[in-house]
């Protein structure tokens, strides 16, 4: 009982992946290497390494996984499907920006990036906070 009570402050206390929307592609990958590695190499093996297959395998292979690897990967692709999702959103949060500040279109978002970094005038919050959870800054 005391075991429990400690085990669950101890998870309280520690972050969460699933709260680290702006984790990079690059960290979470280093993340799932370090944490399911091996587990990778011995039951994944031929498996194309897109995030879906790759999740989808370790989901299979649950039972098998280390208790690093089992606590880390739901997280780690919670991550990615955030930053995936918050780069969609850049075009949407900051529209106004893209047109008005940048000169640029919304149907070429990633033209308007550079100016959406490095502009600091005219750029609400909103816009500053998608360009942000995206990892363009």
């Amino acid at each position: 009982m005391v075991r429990g009570i400690a085990l669950i402050l101890l998870a309280l206390g520690m972050p969460s992946l699933a709260a680290a929307e702006t984790m990079s592609f690059g960290d979470s990958i280093g993340l799932l290497g370090k944490s399911c590695g091996a587990e990778i190499v011995a039951n994944c093996r031929g498996v194309n390494p897109d995030s879906t297959r790759l999740k989808e395998c370790l989901s299979r292979n649950r039972d098998v996984l280390s208790p690093q690897c089992a606590s880390d990967y739901l997280g780690v692709f919670d991550a990615i499907q955030k930053r995936i999702a918050a780069r969609v959103t850049v075009a949407n949060a900051c529209q106004r920006e893209i047109v008005k500040v940048c000169g640029g279109s919304t149907k070429e978002t990633s033209k308007s990036i550079p100016c959406l970094v490095s502009t600091p005038k005219g750029i609400s919050n909103n816009c500053l906070k998608a360009v942000d959870d995206a990892g363009y800054r």
